[in-house]
């Protein structure tokens, strides 16, 4: 159980919160590459309380700036991309991806007035079929190389689901709940088996669970009572990897946030896929009816994994109220996650790194399990080494 004021240190994400300050240590995927495009050069972004807009201009530049044009505050979502950057609609103040004013065309002649003028601005990257930006201070960070969307041993597919309408812990303290799998999620984890009792669920098929800190966040390991162990890591601090994916929970404010999943299919042969081949698009379905509506005021489908999930989450509240909570046995991995996040808030008001941040540009790429998930999704745990090595 949390106070009201340790409640808000651990979900408020806006500029100048200490958990806001702490989340812009690390990059977010805002949109997919094909969301810009000559035809849409333009797309509004919404990311840690702040009102941004995506754009890339017509030298191949990709930049995130503030919406209100700092001129008199109209939309640069509407702006006119062009060679140099983007120029907002209402005036035609030129922008470049780093935010500086290049012209103020209404101002007199040989005016140097547009040097006054900084618009503001964040780094952007592309990875895995993605648009990603860091908010925080600078140098940034390498943006870090997960196995998941780097590999070439296979290709990947990636997914932007339905907009959630909560905050961002209650997707991540989900993430360090076992205990839910076999209940909530009880009609696919039953493989086939009749649910004889759906108050247990299958929870009798867990023999233990257990938790454990990691460089990059925090193992969940289940093991069941055949032997076979399922381990997979919530990656600090917006990141569950399971299966053969991750989930990247984007906070947009307070009370909603975007998921992004990435999937890794292994070529069985080994045969590597070509660096510029990108990842299939698939379209995600909606998770209740309407969209965009909050319990008790929308319908939420019960017929799927993640829309499951998203009905645990959202009817929580846009905020869940944990002074209220009672929290048991099963919750270790939920107590851990919240101690660490107040040990990474405090990490960042003493000027240092919080963990999982990339400095060194030559760390390569990032491994997180996934030979482990793709084993035991392929029906091979406990494997031999000849099988291991298949993958």
């Amino acid at each position: 159980m949390l106070t009201h004021e340790e409640n808000e240190l651990l979900t408020s994400v806006g500029p100048g919160t200490p958990c806001g300050e702490l989340l812009r240590r690390y990059w977010y995927p805002i949109a997919m590459t094909a969301d810009v495009s000559a035809e849409q050069p333009t797309r509004f972004v919404r990311l840690l309380g702040e009102d941004l807009v995506l754009f890339r201009d017509k030298s191949g530049n990709a930049g995130l700036l503030a919406d209100h044009c700092a001129h008199r505050g109209a939309s640069l979502l509407y702006g006119r991309v062009e060679e140099r950057g983007i120029a907002c609609a209402y005036h035609g103040w030129l922008y470049d991806v780093h935010g500086t004013c290049l012209e103020t065309p209404a101002e007199p002649e040989g005016s140097l007035f547009h040097l006054t003028v900084k618009q503001r601005a964040y780094p952007v990257k592309t990875l895995a079929g993605l648009y990603w930006a860091y908010l925080g201070p600078h140098p940034a960070p390498e943006l870090p190389l997960y196995d998941v969307l780097v590999r070439r041993d296979g290709r990947q597919t990636v997914q932007l689901r339905a907009r959630v309408d909560c905050n961002y812990l209650q997707a991540m303290e989900n993430s360090v709940d076992p205990a839910h799998l076999q209940i909530l999620h009880q009609s696919m984890a039953a493989r086939g088996r009749p649910v004889t009792n759906t108050t247990r669920g299958f929870t009798d098929d867990v023999a233990s669970i257990d938790f454990y800190r990691t460089d990059n966040g925090i193992m969940k390991k289940r093991t069941y009572a055949d032997g076979t162990v399922d381990e997979h890591p919530l990656i600090f601090p917006n990141i569950l990897r399971q299966g053969n994916g991750i989930e990247i929970r984007t906070p947009l404010d307070d009370t909603h946030l975007w998921i992004y999943e990435v999937r890794f299919i292994p070529n069985r042969d080994g045969e590597l896929t070509p660096d510029d081949a990108g990842p299939e698009v698939v379209a995600a379905r909606p998770h209740k009816e309407p969209m965009g509506a909050c319990h008790p005021f929308t319908q939420h489908f019960m017929d799927g994994v993640d829309a499951q999930d998203y009905m645990a989450w959202e009817t929580q509240g846009p905020i869940a109220d944990r002074s209220t909570e009672r929290m048991a046995t099963t919750d270790r991995g939920v107590v851990m996650l919240r101690q660490l996040l107040r040990e990474n808030i405090d990490r960042v008001q003493r000027g240092e790194d919080p963990i999982g941040v990339i400095r060194d540009p030559a760390r390569g790429m990032i491994d997180t399990n996934l030979d482990h998930s793709l084993i035991a999704e392929a029906g091979l745990y406990p494997a031999t080494p000849a099988q291991a090595a298949r993958w």
